[in-house]
């Protein structure tokens, strides 16, 4: 006796399952960024959209004075946010991690403990910071006059030659134990009999760490590397949450995130105009090299651990 073909087969299903993510995917993710790219090719008067006007607003963007000149501050500002994200988050998270996984005693505790600044609101610690770091009366100031070292006390939020380096260091403070949680994910996912085969052919401390452990490190450093730029190029509320959308003092703290935040909702240029054209020209160029570097560092990253 035949089988009666039809019915609902397990594929039919499978796609049933995926429907509402796809979804959801394209609602929060894929149209946002086609409608900014759409935007981008109009000419806006405040949020009525007028005339076709190609790639003009790129070209506003990125060579026109003075939002070329915001643009490529921005940048460096981002540029700097990643390097220097990268040595005190990662460099820290990775050191606190090889500590703890030595059975360092109270070790569940100090995962805690540096883990917990994680579930703060990003609102809630950089106001926190923001009275630390007062220039009368924040305990960062007074400890240094405390100890008498009043000459390096100074208005850290308020001086253009450190403020961007203070919200990195609290951005790293905030963000430290995810990334020893992710090192310390990938440390005891390395099988002992590496180590112990290690030890008995006489490798040091050193040689153990650089020539067996940091090369099996290797998709947790990926994952790490690519978050963290991701990260330093969307930055946007501790800076807001510190300096204000003005990226002050100064625009020494400016962002690509809070020069679009001008653009598209006030304060382009010094006024309170709206520009959604420029805006989302901004957004796009932003998606571009998140999209694009984080892509190209995807790819060579693997491609080394699979040569590993």
């Amino acid at each position: 006796m035949k089988k009666r073909s039809g019915g609902n087969s397990p594929g039919r299903g499978a796609v049933l399952f995926v429907i509402p993510a796809l979804a959801i995917y394209t609602l929060f993710l894929v149209y946002p960024i086609v409608s900014a790219l759409a935007y981008s090719l109009f000419q806006w008067n405040g949020f009525l959209r007028q005339s076709f006007s190609g790639f003009a607003n790129f070209r506003r963007l990125l060579l026109v004075e003075p939002f070329s000149s915001y643009f490529i501050n921005a940048l460096k500002h981002n540029g700097l946010y990643f390097l220097l994200s990268l040595v005190a988050q990662n460099g820290l998270g990775l050191a606190l991690a090889l500590m703890i996984n030595t059975r360092l005693k109270g070790a569940g505790f100090f995962k805690t403990a540096l883990f917990l600044p994680r579930l703060l609101s990003v609102v809630v610690v950089g106001f926190l910071w923001s009275l630390l770091l007062n220039p009368s009366f924040g305990v960062v100031n007074q400890i240094l006059r405390a100890i008498g070292l009043e000459a390096l006390a100074r208005p850290w939020l308020g001086d253009t030659q450190t403020a961007l380096v203070m919200i990195i260091l609290v951005n790293a403070w905030f963000a430290v134990g995810f990334a020893m949680l992710v090192y310390l994910a990938g440390l005891q996912s390395i099988p002992d009999e590496y180590l112990e085969a290690a030890r008995l052919d006489g490798a040091n401390s050193l040689q153990l760490f650089w020539r067996v452990i940091l090369p099996l490190l290797r998709p947790s450093l990926t994952i790490m590397l690519v978050l963290t730029f991701i990260h330093s190029f969307e930055a946007f509320d501790l800076v807001f949450a510190m300096e204000g959308s003005a990226g002050g003092p100064y625009y020494s703290t400016d962002t690509l995130a809070t020069f679009f935040y001008r653009l598209a909702f006030g304060g382009a240029s010094g006024t309170e105009l709206t520009d959604i054209g420029l805006g989302s020209a901004l957004a796009t160029v932003m998606f571009l090299i998140i999209f694009g570097v984080s892509s190209l560092s995807v790819s060579f990253l693997r491609r080394r651990e699979v040569q590993f």
